[in-house]
């Protein structure tokens, strides 16, 4: 018999509260986005209160300028993850259905869309203050993995972005019909829990690696350096991932089950995929430019 995991009884809610014939609920995604906003921003109070860490032993901002960014680097998230998800996964859906585009509250959020709202209000919020826009894109990347961490986390209790099915012996059972939509599978259909592969690649040990550069390895000395690791590292784990990642159902096709957005001779690429190699690439050419800069 093959040995799996069933999925474990977690509510997506922790708690809800009516008030005035009205339902409120706290969900852990709304939670995980709260708490990573949270770390990441001590994070970067912590790292612009050592100025021993900075180029010439100078921070670029004060922690009134951090909390200013707060302000700019959630609404790139949020705009940027939501917009990402439309143009690059249900395009089709959201122009015959305009005005539900920026309903989040339905779900649906890309993190390279939320990359790309973050990026734009790095260079916005910079070029106000008048403080070089690399040095803010690496605390806010050596921040980042955090809220990676609890972002996966709160997709596997929500039974969402589930693995492809697999035999190994840490296969979850997702509940749901689509879940257990397994071609060729008698009885229950486990799955790779993709989304805590993804926390451990992304969030935890991207994280350390960032860490340790920063704060054992002084490479916010270096700017461009801790941005195109984390550039680099995220692409590459977000790649391999994607083997065992079920891809969107809207890529799923008879012709196409594998749902890749771009194949040739028997081998394809998911749109996860097409999305992290332009990372990959960006991030190691950051990284051996700030290797030529003199700390």
């Amino acid at each position: 018999m093959q040995a799996m995991i069933p999925f474990p009884e977690i509510s997506p809610e922790i708690f809800s509260i009516t008030v005035f014939g009205m339902e409120f609920a706290l969900r852990w995604y709304a939670l995980a986005y709260i708490v990573g906003i949270l770390i990441g921003w001590r994070l970067v109070v912590a790292a612009v209160k050592r100025p021993h860490l900075w180029r010439g032993d100078a921070a670029p901002m004060d922690v009134r300028a951090v909390e200013d960014l707060l302000t700019w680097v959630i609404l790139g998230v949020i705009l940027g993850g939501r917009l990402g998800f439309v143009l690059f996964y249900r395009p089709a859906y959201y122009l015959e259905n305009p005005a539900e585009a920026l309903q989040i509250w339905q779900g649906g959020m890309s993190f390279h869309g939320g990359l790309l709202g973050v990026v734009t209000a790095c260079i916005l919020f910079s070029r106000r203050r008048g403080i070089p826009w690399l040095s803010v894109a690496d605390v806010l990347c050596m921040a980042t993995p955090a809220g990676l961490l609890l972002g996966r986390i709160a997709n596997f209790i929500n039974a969402e972005l589930w693995g492809k099915p697999t035999d190994l012996p840490w296969g979850v059972v997702f509940p749901g019909h689509y879940a257990q939509d397994c071609p060729g599978v008698e009885g229950p259909c486990a799955r790779h829990p993709s989304q805590l592969y993804e926390a451990g690649l992304e969030g935890l040990l991207l994280g350390a690696i960032l860490l340790w550069l920063v704060w054992q390895r002084g490479a916010l000395k270096r700017p461009g350096l801790v941005t195109g690791v984390f550039f680099a590292g995220y692409g590459l784990s977000r790649f391999v991932v994607e083997f065992a990642r079920q891809a969107d159902a809207q890529f799923i096709t008879p012709d196409n089950p594998m749902g890749w957005v771009v194949q040739a001779g028997g081998m394809g690429l998911s749109m996860g995929q097409l999305l992290s190699l332009p990372m990959v690439v960006l991030g190691l050419g950051f990284a051996l430019w700030a290797q030529r800069t003199r700390a």
